[in-house]
C-alpha cells in the first residue's frame, strides 16, 4: 500500500503511483530522502556526479530531469556545458553530443546560464 501523504521526495510516486511500489519506495525514500541527504557530499556535488554518470553510461533521457535538478542544486549551466565538453574526451563524442543536445533543448540559446 502506498502512503500518498508522506513528507519527503515524491517523484517516484508521481511517476509510477501504485504501479511499481518497490521502485517508488527505493526512488523516493532510499535514493532521494536518504542518499541525497547524506552530509558527506553537497547536493551540488551529487548532481555533478550524477550528470557525469548518466552521460558516461549513455543514459541521456534521465538528463532531462537531472540537468535542471543540478542547476537547482547550485551547478551553473556553464559548468554543465563545460563538464559535458570535457567528458567528450573520456566518455566519447556521441554521448557528449547527445547530452549537449538535451542541455540545449532545456537551457536554450540565449537564456540565462547561471543558477
Amino acid at each position: 500500500m502506498t502512503d500518498n501523504t508522506r513528507d519527503g521526495w515524491t517523484g517516484g510516486q508521481r511517476a509510477f503511483g501504485d504501479f511499481a511500489p518497490g521502485l517508488v519506495h527505493y526512488t523516493d525514500q532510499v535514493l532521494f530522502d536518504e542518499v541525497w541527504e547524506r552530509p558527506g557530499l553537497s547536493k551540488r556535488d551529487r548532481s555533478l556526479i550524477t550528470v557525469t554518470a548518466l552521460l558516461v553510461g549513455g543514459n541521456v533521457d534521465q538528463l532531462r530531469f537531472h540537468l535542471p535538478f543540478a542547476v537547482q542544486n547550485g551547478v551553473t549551466q556553464e559548468e554543465l556545458i563545460e563538464a559535458t565538453t570535457h567528458l567528450a574526451f573520456y566518455a566519447g563524442w556521441p554521448k557528449a553530443m547527445s547530452a549537449m543536445t538535451i542541455a540545449k533543448e532545456l537551457f536554450g540559446e540565449g537564456q540565462e546560464t547561471s543558477a
